[in-house]
């Protein structure tokens, strides 16, 4: 099998590859080769049998989705976006890398196609930042997709391309909605809801961190370990069952930050809240404001896909998985 990773030197990109080798396969299938690429090149693993190229690429330069789909990989991750708030920012770079880049690679694909039968498999994450406000209770598999973001609507346009040229048969595709992810490691970043996991991340490791928006702010959160696991599930997920509905909302758990500030209690004690400090930001506070709440994701629940259930478990996985089971 050979599997190709777009936005592999990002976070989630990252972990994503570090689990396929781990793994050497993906549904029962030896992984022989695999291709990474970003607009930085990716770092090599180590400790994979197969062959590894790295690649640095940015979709959105004319003939650069064309090398990508010539490749002809089995399976392909499409990971690369500019983040919420740097969308927000620079409006036209946003269109350009979310929304121009991906419609690239979906053309290039079906090109490629077009000269001989080639359908991969290709997942693509997209955001609950597609759902906009007035919200319900919870959002379930019928509500509509109304963003009040720039961010959102570029990815809500990507999802609308993914569904038909999957009906079209040009590839197979599945689009899933990641949660917030939290907690993200390494040092903050441009997305408006970085400060989910600065609040954590920070004081886990004796440092400050700044809350931009008040405890009562509710989200809808998953772990980067919960991330690469609904990547791998879709996959291998056979999308019969999917219809013609190709986007799923993720599994999550919502909370409130001032739950997550007691889970950060429980776990590093009266200390680590001391290294928070209050700091109201309106544009940001603008932005969460627009941003769904809560979920009942029963399409992606009754296909296998898993999430955390508290905030608790959150908080420990990241310990594992980042500080060696300890803190500071």
């Amino acid at each position: 099998m050979h599997i190709l990773i777009i936005g592999a030197a990002g976070m989630v990109g990252v972990k994503l590859t570090r689990r396929l080798v781990q793994d050497g396969a993906l549904g029962g299938r030896a992984l022989a080769r695999l291709t990474l690429t970003d607009v930085i090149e990716p770092t090599k693993p180590a400790g994979f049998g197969g062959a590894v190229a790295t690649l640095r690429s940015d979709l959105s330069t004319p003939g650069e989705a064309a090398k990508l789909a010539a490749l002809r990989p089995d399976v392909i991750f499409h990971l690369a976006a500019i983040v919420s708030g740097e969308a927000e920012a620079d409006f036209e770079k946003g269109y350009r890398i979310n929304l121009d880049g991906t419609r690239l690679l979906f053309e290039a694909i079906r090109l490629e196609g077009a000269k001989q039968p080639y359908a991969p498999r290709l997942v693509f994450t997209s955001s609950i930042a597609v759902f906009g406000a007035p919200f319900p209770e919870r959002i379930d598999d019928e509500f509509l997709c109304a963003p009040l973001t720039s961010y959102g609507t570029q990815k809500a346009i990507d999802e609308l391309l993914l569904s038909d040229y999957s009906r079209r048969g040009f590839f197979d595709g599945i689009g899933i909605r990641l949660p917030t992810i939290c907690i993200r490691p390494g040092k903050p970043n441009k997305a408006a809801s970085g400060f989910f996991s600065n609040i954590l991340r920070e004081p886990l490791s004796g440092q400050e961190a700044v809350l931009p928006v008040g405890e009562e702010v509710r989200h809808w959160h998953a772990s980067p370990r919960a991330a690469v696991g609904f990547l791998l599930h879709a996959a291998t997920l056979g999308t019969a069952a999917l219809g013609p509905r190709r986007n799923l909302s993720m599994p999550g758990l919502s909370a409130t930050v001032g739950e997550q500030l007691e889970a950060l209690r429980r776990f590093a004690g009266e200390k680590a809240l001391k290294l928070i400090r209050r700091e109201p930001d309106p544009t940001i506070q603008r932005i969460v404001a627009g941003w769904p709440r809560d979920f009942h994701p029963r399409r992606a629940l009754s296909l296998g896909f898993k999430a955390e259930t508290s905030f608790d478990e959150i908080i420990r996985i990241h310990v594992e998985d980042e500080l060696g089971g300890k803190i500071a």
